[in-house]
């Protein structure tokens, strides 16, 4: 079976339910009656549609880019790179809802979120 149907449908799927349920939240929820419960639902929400989108963006972009077959191992680094820039987004707008985003905040996010990709890349080799 293609990697491709095998793995991306899925997260096709994921995404758009994630997505879907991300706008539920956005418009049925009131931060300010269920702040707990609104803001968890939020971001639990965004994690998962981000991760899965930048997940299939990634995939499609790496496979664009070497003009090759679906490879299994694309897949595994398009999901850990889609976790890692979801995670960033999302500390970034954290940092933003709390009022403390400066650009070297932000910068220093992105470079704590590069310097653990080079770890992770550096163990698989």
């Amino acid at each position: 079976m293609n990697p491709e149907k095998k793995y991306i449908q899925p997260l096709l799927i994921a995404s758009a339910i994630s997505w879907v349920g991300w706008t539920v939240v956005m418009l049925k929820l009131d931060p300010y009656e269920s702040t707990g419960l609104a803001l968890a639902l939020f971001f639990l929400s965004l994690l998962i549609a981000l991760t899965c989108t930048f997940s299939i963006l990634g995939f499609y972009l790496r496979k664009w880019i070497t003009a090759n077959e679906a490879n299994i191992s694309y897949i595994n680094t398009s999901i850990r790179q889609g976790l890692l820039l979801s995670l960033c987004t999302l500390i970034c707008l954290s940092f933003l809802m709390l009022g403390v985003l400066t650009w070297w905040n932000g910068l220093l996010v992105v470079a704590v979120i590069v310097l653990l990709e080079f770890y992770i890349t550096s163990k698989n080799y």
